[in-house]
């Protein structure tokens, strides 16, 4: 799968407009038939950023995803929101979903 990190630092004045603002992109992608997951969270440092994680099936899928009307909608929309251009990561990983931490288990009370 393709695996995208992207860290978005926002204008502080734009802070709250950016979920709204990027709502109709996040919608459309997850009803893409190569998408994955399209995740939204922010930092916990910095106010001002959004991290998000999403994966595509395949090369094609990520290719169909960039060449969409509402990725070069969104694109025109970020732009005018981002206080700095973001910070990426784009690798390609096996698999096909998330896999499960063994490190980590509930524990039973």
């Amino acid at each position: 799968m393709i695996f995208i990190a992207v860290k978005f630092t926002v204008r502080s004045a734009e802070r709250d407009n950016w979920l709204p603002a990027v709502d109709a992109f996040t919608l459309a992608t997850r009803q893409e038939p190569g998408n994955l997951f399209f995740e939204w969270s922010y930092s916990v440092e910095n106010p001002d950023q959004f991290v998000l994680l999403e994966a595509f099936a395949d090369e094609a899928a990520g290719v169909a995803h960039v060449n969409s009307d509402h990725f070069k909608a969104a694109i025109d929309t970020m732009s005018e929101l981002v206080a700095e251009i973001p910070e990426i990561i784009n690798v390609e990983v096996p698999g096909d979903d998330w896999s499960r931490m063994a490190e980590v288990t509930p524990r039973n009370r």
